[in-house]
C-alpha cells in the first residue's frame, strides 16, 4: 500500500478554515494603520448638518415665541 495521506474535499476545506482561523488569532491587535479609520471624515455632509441645525434651532425658536405670546399649550 501507498503511504499517501488522502483526505476528502470537505476535510481539506475544514483544515484550511482552521489554519486561517489560527493565523487570525495570532494577528489580533496588529492592525495596520491603513485599515484604522481616521477621524477626519464626517458621517454626514455639511449641507445635511446645516439643514438639521436649521430645523432644530428654528423649531425651538418658534416654540419659544409661541409660548411667550401666550399661545403655547
Amino acid at each position: 500500500w501507498c503511504s499517501l495521506h488522502i483526505q476528502t474535499t470537505s476535510r481539506r476545506l475544514a483544515d484550511r478554515k482552521v489554519e486561517r482561523f489560527e493565523k487570525n488569532i495570532t494577528k489580533r491587535g496588529a492592525v495596520p494603520e491603513t485599515v484604522v479609520k481616521k477621524g477626519d471624515d464626517y458621517p454626514v455632509g455639511p449641507l445635511l448638518l446645516g439643514f438639521f441645525v436649521f430645523v432644530v434651532i428654528g423649531s425651538s425658536l418658534f416654540q419659544i415665541i409661541r409660548t411667550a405670546t401666550g399661545g403655547g399649550l
